[in-house]
Order: structure tokens, then C-alpha cells, then sequence
């Protein structure tokens, strides 16, 4: 199992308002997985400490390759597109981290 964290810092003020466009995004990536028949599980993280406006999108999926694929069906979405345009104007930068799961 592989867990990818996409780490966004948001712009002052604008957690609340990431938050629903990421939940509403997430509904939309779930069914464009499904559809796809891919499995994903997700959570998504705010801060309570460290840098101020932290908002983590994590994905956890059986391998990078599956990842690769889930994410070209799901950017590929137009509904997920037209969700994801909402959001960039509320970052300020993000970064993406992958780990490899060796114990649960």
C-alpha cells in the first residue's frame, strides 16, 4: 500500500471555504474511481499545529502505478476539473508526499 499526502497551504482565512470545495471534490473522485472500477480511500487533514492554513489531502491506494492510473481518470473528469478551479485560487503553495505502508 502506498499513502500520498498533497499538502496544501491555503491562503489566509480560506480553510473553511477549501474544505467544502475538497470534500465536494472528493465525492466526485470517489464516483470517477468507482466507475473506473479503482478503489480509494481517502482523509482529508487540517492543521492544529505547525504552519498556519494547512489543509492534506491523503490517499491511500495499492501501488504508485495504481495512483498514476486512478489520478489520469480522475483530472480527466470534467466535473473534478471544473471543482479543482474553485480550489486554486484559495493556495498559496502545496507539495505532494509518498509513502510506502510497511505496517498497519
Amino acid at each position: 500500500m502506498v499513502v500520498i499526502r498533497n499538502v496544501f497551504q491555503l491562503k489566509f482565512g480560506k480553510a473553511k471555504e477549501a474544505v467544502a470545495l475538497v470534500k465536494e471534490g472528493l465525492a466526485i473522485q470517489k464516483r470517477a474511481a468507482t466507475s473506473a472500477g479503482l478503489e480509494l480511500r481517502h482523509r482529508v487533514l487540517t492543521d492544529v499545529t505547525g504552519p498556519f492554513y494547512s489543509l492534506v489531502l491523503e490517499i491511500t491506494v495499492p501501488s504508485v502505478g495504481a495512483f498514476e492510473q486512478t489520478a489520469a481518470t480522475i483530472m480527466g473528469n470534467a466535473e473534478w476539473q471544473a471543482n479543482y478551479q474553485k480550489l486554486v485560487p484559495l493556495v498559496e503553495s502545496g507539495h505532494r508526499d509518498i509513502y510506502t505502508v510497511v505496517a498497519e
